[in-house]
């Protein structure tokens, strides 16, 4: 639903489209990059921009649809027409603006998010607003910059583009400043949008981005963008709370191991856990500045063997994970705004709602992919942990 929130200026409204064909990549939209969908993604980014009123995903396809809904986005039916790899996007923008103005009467501005950006952050998007707004502009876009020395083809033969082959050889650091398109985000002014059917008119603004500029359109760019997923900052809303940690709170199954259990011939069961997650949990206890807990409804004493091990604090065996955290707190002097939640499963979900932060490992149940305010980039007993350590350590 749109939110209420609009700006004296007017609304504005983000818009993703998100076909269920493509060619290159099939179902190239709920592929995911640590364990997000793109189309999750990129509506996790449009809801966190704080000048979004409301964010719509106009797609062809039911999956996408119900990706995008628990997300937050509200669905528009794309027709097939325009859902085929000719149909320009222009096209798919202009049929999602009456459905946009019903919605919102006092439409000022519109942004345009491509899913196959996947580094996209909220606060990029209102970046990107404001250098509109700053510089007086019509419409604007985000772009990297660019130090290529740019050649084309002539009938003479091969011609310098920004620099000239019978001059001497510059070095790129003294080319002309110039700009590559990054195909993430495109702000325009609604109405002259909606009178040129253009993505640019006008005075054009530039916003230059830092992310990568990759366009997946292939299984490769997908690899690629995987890899650097893994040394991805926590995002905008994560970053932000985590000065405010003063409790780190473990689910154990899904968490501290890969959830899986060995069982012998007579029943024994063992787990396997991560050298790196202890190393990485065993530096924040010794620091002092964390109150540590691993909460488990495991009834399975290896819990209570591994919290020994790391010489943390641990409930077993509870099944009411809030009233055991709201009893440990309170003992604590604390609140739950600074515990910083990490669970794996549906009944990791009422922890997670009431933490200040949760977060949860890439391969976690996707009902909590789609709630956790940080997916971590690497699965459970495999480097999870490990990973919000280190990011711990640095940033809070």
């Amino acid at each position: 639903m749109a939110r209420e929130n609009g700006s004296e200026n007017g609304s504005i409204a983000c818009v993703i489209l998100a076909r269920g064909g493509s060619k290159g990549l099939p179902q190239k939209n709920l592929r995911k990059i640590a364990g997000m969908s793109l189309i999750a993604r990129t509506v996790r980014a449009a809801m966190r921009a704080q000048a979004v009123d409301a964010v719509y995903v106009s797609t062809d396809h039911s999956g996408i649809a119900d990706e995008a809904r628990r997300q937050g986005a509200i669905i528009i039916a794309r027709p097939v027409e325009l859902a085929d790899d000719a149909a320009p996007s222009e096209a798919g923008w202009l049929h999602a603006l009456p459905f946009i103005r019903d919605d919102l009467p006092d439409l000022s501005q519109l942004v345009f998010l491509q899913c196959t950006s996947p580094f996209t952050q909220g606060h990029d998007i209102d970046a990107c607003l404001e250098t509109m707004r700053s510089e007086n502009a019509d419409c604007a876009l985000s772009v990297t910059n660019d130090h290529s020395f740019l050649w084309h083809e002539t009938p003479a033969g091969a011609a310098g583009i920004n620099h000239a082959a019978d001059q001497p050889r510059q070095r790129r650091q003294d080319l002309p400043a110039q700009y590559r398109e990054s195909g993430a985000i495109y702000c325009v002014k609604a109405d002259q949008f909606e009178r040129s059917g253009r993505r640019f008119f006008g005075r054009i603004a530039l916003h230059v981005v830092s992310h990568p500029p990759i366009e997946i359109d292939s299984q490769q760019d997908l690899d690629l963008c995987t890899l650097i997923a893994q040394s991805e900052a926590p995002p905008d809303m994560a970053r932000d709370r985590l000065s405010d940690v003063k409790a780190v709170v473990m689910d154990f199954d899904g968490v501290h191991t890969d959830n899986r259990v060995f069982t012998d011939q007579n029943g024994a069961e063992t787990v396997r856990t991560s050298r790196s997650d202890g190393m990485g949990v065993s530096m924040l206890r010794e620091t002092g500045r964390w109150h540590m807990l691993i909460l488990s409804k495991e009834r399975n004493p290896v819990v209570l063997q591994r919290a020994a091990k790391l010489q943390l604090d641990v409930q077993h065996s509870t099944d009411d994970k809030v009233r055991a955290l709201e009893k440990w707190i309170g003992e604590r002097g604390l609140d739950w705004h600074q515990v910083l939640y990490v669970g794996n499963d549906v009944n990791d979900r009422a922890v997670m709602d009431k933490a200040g932060l949760s977060a949860c490992p890439m391969d976690a149940h996707p009902s909590i992919l789609s709630v956790a305010d940080w997916v971590l980039p690497l699965p459970g007993g495999k480097g999870a942990l490990r990973c919000l350590s280190d990011t711990l350590l640095a940033v809070a």
